[in-house]
């Protein structure tokens, strides 16, 4: 590994160091696959918890979903490299539910998938087990959730850090299925030496090995799931690109909410995550050059901040009206 990509590794790893009931209602739903809807839970107002089975993973996994109560689109958000599992997934870190209450959208949060890139692994990993998380995305969960939580069919999918990602490679794998993909604060790009160090470190934090997902580095797969390389099949849907500086922005302050006062958890989150957001911010403008150069139109949003929640946040709030856009409400 070249320094630059070995300090890559050691920035990312210290970056996550610092990171920071109703009754159920049973229910059953098959779409034939052997997926299903096993309880969908009222947490109040229109938010529900919905525990589904995965056929692909062979295991449960718990949605999120804050319903209008009525037919509309869904907009996707996947969770940072934690899945959502440790420092906490969007509903937590974020005023999501809130600011979605008076939206006519089914908003679906998959909790879980933790360093998977939400994509299917060529092979089962000893320590995160069997990933295959686009099937899940693309054709299982659309397909249990269609008439229960009456789905137009119109999608958007966004995803933070890791993630963004994830949402850009679901759009190249599904195309047509998604009208707008937000990607905030990722590097989308995958298949060069320093993209693959990234990865490497993300999944390494959580023990899992880059090999089981997209094999050796001379694997195609790498190239395959690398937005930068498949930017021209990103041509259609909108687009909402956004990355920080890493210089210290609106929310790098003792008086953020999210910082609680706390100098030490400001000098690190601007120590560690002003460089991560540094390098994604070089990445996010290769592929906006990209884009630029095949007349892909995309929003992109630039400001200084750091790599951290306040600002994807900030992101979701933004992007909201080019996704409402794109999704016809």
């Amino acid at each position: 590994m070249h320094r630059p990509s070995r300090c890559l590794a050691v920035l990312f790893a210290t970056f996550i160091a610092f990171a920071g009931f109703l009754p159920g209602i049973a229910t059953a739903a098959d779409p034939g696959d052997g997926s299903s809807i096993l309880e969908v839970r009222p947490l109040g107002g229109r938010q529900y918890s919905v525990t589904v089975q995965s056929a692909a993973m062979n295991k449960p996994i718990t949605v999120w979903i804050s319903h209008p109560d009525g037919p509309a689109p869904a907009l996707y958000l996947l969770n940072a490299v934690d899945g959502g599992e440790d420092g906490g997934p969007w509903t937590n870190r974020t005023d999501v539910a809130q600011f979605f209450a008076d939206k006519p959208v089914n908003v679906i949060v998959p909790m879980g998938g933790r360093a998977s890139y939400y994509t299917d692994w060529l092979t089962d990993d000893p320590v995160l087990g069997r990933n295959k998380w686009s099937t899940f995305l693309i054709h299982e969960l659309p397909t249990l959730l269609r008439d229960r939580f009456q789905l137009t069919g119109r999608n958007a999918v966004a995803g933070t850090s890791m993630s963004a990602t994830s949402a850009l490679d679901l759009a190249i794998e599904a195309p047509g299925m998604y009208q707008a993909v937000g990607a905030y604060s990722g590097c989308p790009r995958t298949s060069d030496p320093a993209a693959r160090a990234l990865v490497n470190s993300q999944l390494s934090i959580f023990g899992a090995n880059a090999a089981n997902m997209w094999g050796a580095p001379d694997n195609p797969a790498w190239a395959a799931h690398d937005p930068i390389v498949n930017a021209d099949r990103l041509r259609g849907p909108a687009l909402y690109l956004s990355a920080g500086t890493g210089s210290p922005g609106a929310h790098d302050t003792l008086a953020d909410p999210s910082i609680h006062g706390d100098p030490i958890a400001l000098t690190n989150r601007i120590a560690v995550g002003g460089p991560m957001e540094s390098f994604v911010n070089a990445c996010t403008r290769v592929l906006v050059d990209r884009l630029a150069g095949l007349g892909i139109p995309a929003t992109v949003a630039s400001h200084a901040g750091t790599h951290a929640w306040p600002y994807w946040q900030d992101d979701l709030h933004d992007s909201w009206p080019v996704f409402a856009a794109a999704l016809g409400v």
